[in-house]
């Protein structure tokens, strides 16, 4: 007589062929046309028949198929439906799993995060060192070990009230920054829904004064418009693909971020012509700067410099082959000029044109590739290319007479 349950053996299950084999009491071994062979247990529930797969025979062997689905059929016993309960056990299992991530997850992991997600859609790569030295040296030291998740107004305010007053620029910054890394955090389920502890408006406002009231204005170190001729004749006497792009700087009146970034394909040497395109630009709108004379001649002195193929113009050691955003800062302090910065040089320039030259201010701030807002900026559309090259000759007739 046969028996009711547990009808297969080990050689049935090895030698099965395609179809659905009876071990008994609803489990099933199913063998594909392919040989493919899997558990199965069907049983019903109210009045229709249900299906459960129990798992592949590679996996699950013939004993621990009978154990599944004896448990299976316990919980039927008991009124509940194994797929549900299969199901429900699953969802509890990840959330669990989440739940522990989210409470390992610290303030530097979900920074780099922050920052990896946001390195592209920043326009140059000087942006996202600015994000990461200023949380190494602000925040991290702070909160960066603690647990996301866990971070309150109380660290907030531990972080930004020593440098509220003595630099509110930096600290307003900072604030910023930890309230974007937060409210990455809650998107990413790394910390719960809820009001960010680095708000401002209606939070920290009422125990930080206004940066306004407290700020002292800090602007970029620049050199006097007379000293520049002096100061550049200094750099020509400087070696290296740094010295040669910080000239290329204070010649085109760019920022740093789209000197280093400059790429050979372009810039036309035959016109005198640098078009920086968008994705480089801080206001995301494609620059074209006249190159002059003296311009052309660093670029000439650049490829004497042997990097043959290489598509940045100013090559360094980075790992895109640029110049590190650091390189022309570090020569000027290497020069014993530590009072002055890279993007200073372009204060300089426009301190020139507004003391020393004629020219009219829109022709300036085009050429620092500023935008024209309001009335003016509506009428303004072309980017007074020729007139910007007049502009740029003279001024590199001023700060390099001899090139």
């Amino acid at each position: 007589m046969a028996r009711g349950i547990h009808r297969l053996t080990s050689a049935d299950v090895k030698n099965a062929k395609p179809g659905m084999h009876a071990d008994g009491a609803g489990l099933y071994l199913n063998v594909g046309p392919k040989g493919s062979k899997g558990w199965v247990l069907r049983y019903m529930l109210d009045g229709k028949a249900r299906e459960m797969g129990l798992g592949p025979l590679h996996i699950i062997g013939l004993a621990e198929a009978r154990e599944r689905a004896a448990q299976a059929r316990r919980l039927r016993y008991d009124g509940q439906d194994p797929i549900e309960a299969r199901k429900a056990a699953r969802a509890a299992a990840k959330a669990k799993a989440a739940a522990e991530k989210a409470a390992a997850m610290t303030f530097k992991q979900a920074a780099e995060g922050y920052i990896q997600n946001n390195r592209a859609a920043w326009s140059n790569a000087k942006h996202s060192w600015q994000w990461t030295r200023s949380l190494e040296q602000f925040v991290y030291p702070e909160i960066g070990g603690l647990p996301v998740a866990g971070i309150d107004t109380g660290h907030i305010t531990k972080i930004l009230q020593p440098l509220w007053a003595a630099k509110t620029e930096t600290a307003t910054r900072i604030r910023q920054r930890v309230e974007a890394v937060l409210d990455f955090a809650v998107t990413s389920g790394w910390r719960p829904a809820g009001p960010n502890p680095a708000r401002w408006k209606g939070h920290l406002a009422n125990v930080l004064p206004k940066p306004s009231k407290v700020a002292r204005v800090e602007h970029h170190a620049a050199l006097p418009w007379k000293e520049a001729p002096a100061f550049v004749a200094t750099l020509g006497e400087q070696q290296g693909a740094a010295a040669l792009a910080l000239r290329f700087a204070i010649l085109t009146a760019a920022r740093t971020g789209e000197v280093i970034g400059a790429r050979w394909d372009e810039i036309d040497i035959e016109d005198g012509l640098w078009i920086i395109p968008k994705t480089r630009m801080k206001a995301r709108k494609e620059h074209r700067v006249p190159l002059a004379p003296a311009a052309l001649a660093v670029l000439a002195a650049v490829k004497k410099l042997g990097r043959e193929g290489a598509q940045a113009v100013f090559p360094g050691g980075t790992s895109e082959g640029t110049l590190s955003n650091m390189a022309m800062l570090a020569l000027l302090r290497r020069m014993g000029r530590d009072d002055l910065t890279t993007h200073g040089f372009r204060s300089c320039f426009r301190d020139w044109v507004a003391e020393a030259t004629t020219y009219q201010r829109e022709i300036a701030e085009a050429a620092l590739a500023h935008i024209i807002g309001g009335t003016e900026g509506a009428y303004q559309r072309g980017d007074l290319f020729e007139k910007r090259r007049v502009l740029m000759d003279a001024w590199a007739q001023y700060i390099a007479p001899n090139t």
